[in-house]
């Protein structure tokens, strides 16, 4: 009897660590097929545009025009990873900050610097009354940040007025629109004239990029961790090293590296690190996978819920300060809709519909395919009504996947190459 109790438990144990091998395969095969899906459709969009979506310049018109994007699907991320929450009322925060941007620097002639310390503290305000409600009160976030998208829309209108305020100083433009200047004037490659910083900037980052991903994967497997085989790691680092280096190359032929891309790179880094290495990010992820057995683990969750609102109004402040420098001006009109955009961004790069899954680089990917569509339409002509259409249909597309892939509705482990794990 105890042979057969012996054998019994580990077969069950072995069903255990397989359905918990296919889990965290369906979350790399998503992360690899969106990375894919973004390769095919600017190489589709490249053909399909002539090779005008990879000019030098319309690769920086490409990051300023989507950079608040980025900016807000950061954000959004932790609201989505504490059980498939959203914030509906960011667009409004982007332009509730710019409009008080625009009154202290233009109506009021306040100093830039000043100005923009307290449009983040103004933002940190807006996401402590959400926060409130919503992790104190137990207001469901969704009728909470609705009541917030229309309170803050209509406080935009009344500080303005419903007029525009242009234009902001030159000091302030150079946060969104800027250019860092070269280290050396006059670089040349043959008669092509280089933004040398902009090469080597380019260069660190994908050496870096591919010694964090090698050193991370020795560690888990030396921790007995579910690791990638070397041969796949080394053509993801080589893939993303030479894309990140091309279209640094591309940025040195133009101007060089845009100020906003320095933001952000700092935004990126930071919550990349956050998610994925510290004690509270963790906490954040267990929160979405299952609320009630991180109550009981003794993880304060409505403190974790009150941050991760609190945190998206500050980086929805950030964004409005980048859109109101973009714009030159502090627009009744400005955010709207913007947070469809960050929302779809989010869930297209891998975060599921249910929290507890997604990544920071996963919100940057969505981010990105969201941006080449919208550019590469508008560059072919096709009617914003149209483009709606499309971006419609990639979104369901992608958490249709993803309610597939939770249910087993298809299982991921029977196809050839994704179901197979490297053994150490």
């Amino acid at each position: 009897m105890s042979e057969f109790n012996k054998k019994n438990n580990a077969a069950q144990q072995k069903e255990s660590v397989q359905a918990l091998q296919g889990s965290k395969q369906k979350f790399d095969l998503k992360q690899y097929g969106m990375l894919f899906a973004l390769l095919v459709i600017i190489a589709l969009f490249y053909m399909l545009t002539g090779g005008k979506l990879l000019k030098p310049m319309n690769v920086s018109n490409l990051i300023f025009q989507n950079a608040y994007v980025i900016i807000l699907a950061i954000g959004m991320l932790l609201c989505i990873l504490t059980g498939g929450n959203v914030d509906l009322s960011v667009g409004s925060v982007v332009g509730l900050v710019g409009a008080c941007a625009g009154m202290f620097i233009i109506e009021w002639g306040w100093n830039v610097y000043l100005s923009i310390i307290l449009c983040l503290l103004i933002g940190i305000l807006l996401g402590m009354w959400q926060g409130f409600w919503i992790a104190y009160v137990g207001v469901p976030p969704f009728i909470c940040t609705l009541s917030g998208m229309l309170v803050f829309r209509g406080i935009t209108l009344l500080i303005l007025n419903g007029m525009t305020l242009a234009p902001f100083p030159d000091a302030y433009q150079r946060l969104s629109t800027g250019f860092i200047p070269d280290i050396v004037e006059g670089f040349k490659i043959g008669e092509t004239k280089l933004n040398l910083l902009c090469l080597l900037v380019g260069v660190i980052i994908a050496v870096g990029f591919a010694a964090s991903q090698i050193i991370s994967n020795n560690n888990r497997r030396r921790k007995g961790y579910d690791y990638q085989a070397t041969g796949m790691l080394l053509v993801k680092c080589a893939v993303i090293g030479v894309a990140v280096m091309y279209v640094f190359y591309l940025l040195a032929r133009y101007r060089g590296i845009p100020t906003v891309l320095i933001i952000l790179g700092i935004l990126l880094a930071v919550y990349s690190f956050f998610t994925q290495k510290t004690v509270k990010g963790r906490h954040i992820y267990a929160l979405g996978g299952n609320m009630k057995a991180a109550r009981l683990s003794g993880i304060k969750t409505q403190r974790m819920m009150f941050f991760a609102y609190t945190n998206m109004a500050f980086i929805a402040a950030i964004a409005g300060l980048v859109f109101a420098a973009r714009l030159n001006s502090a627009s009744p009109t400005a955010g709207q809709s913007f947070e469809m955009d960050a929302i779809a961004s989010c869930f297209i790069g891998g975060a599921s519909a249910y929290g507890g899954t997604g990544t920071v680089s996963g919100a940057l990917i969505g981010a990105l395919i969201m941006g080449v569509l919208n550019n590469g339409m508008s560059i072919l002509g096709i009617n914003s009504n149209m483009q709606q259409v499309v971006k419609g249909l990639v979104l369901l597309g992608a958490v249709s996947f993803d309610v597939i892939s939770k249910n087993n509705l298809i299982d991921l482990s029977k196809i050839p190459f994704i179901g197979r794990k490297a053994k150490g």
